[in-house]
């Protein structure tokens, strides 16, 4: 059950702090695949499981991007935001990938509210995304997701 955050008192009241931590996800060759599909990077270290396999990783590993692409399903199980007329997605600050997601692993993201500031009509406040593999010893993703709320 996400945590739900009622406007903008009650945002700036979480800046600090963990919101939650989503469920696993499965990374599958066939999610690399289609991601591949659709973006057109068909680097072989993501696509080709035999080459692979010479690799340190001894495998195929996911997309940076594609890693970075499951933050909004893993928000929506941490968070709901209510109390404002709309909120879209402004960009992303830093985002760092400091070690790979090896297919077939398990990923989820941690998200905190890192940062509030006033912008005309509402606020512009910054998630910070930390998504780890299960058993990994690193994060695999570190990012900072700018969102812009309007009252």
């Amino acid at each position: 059950m996400p945590v739900t955050i009622n406007g903008i008192d009650e945002l700036k009241a979480k800046i600090g702090e963990e919101l939650g931590v989503s469920s696993w996800h499965e990374v599958t060759q066939e999610d690399i695949n289609t991601f591949a599909d659709v973006t057109g990077d068909h680097q072989w270290i993501h696509v080709d499981p035999e080459r692979a396999k010479e690799t340190p990783f001894g495998g195929t590993i996911a997309h940076g991007f594609y890693t970075l692409s499951l933050g909004p399903k893993f928000q929506e199980e941490i968070v709901a935001f209510e109390g404002f007329s709309f909120a879209m997605n402004y960009g992303l600050g830093k985002v760092r990938f400091p070690s790979p997601v090896p297919v077939g692993s398990k990923v989820r993201m941690r998200g905190a509210i890192a940062a509030v500031e006033d912008v005309p009509g509402g606020v512009q406040f910054t998630v910070a995304q930390t998504f780890e593999i299960e058993g990994g010893a690193k994060p695999v993703c570190v990012a900072e997701l700018l969102v812009r709320a309007f009252a």
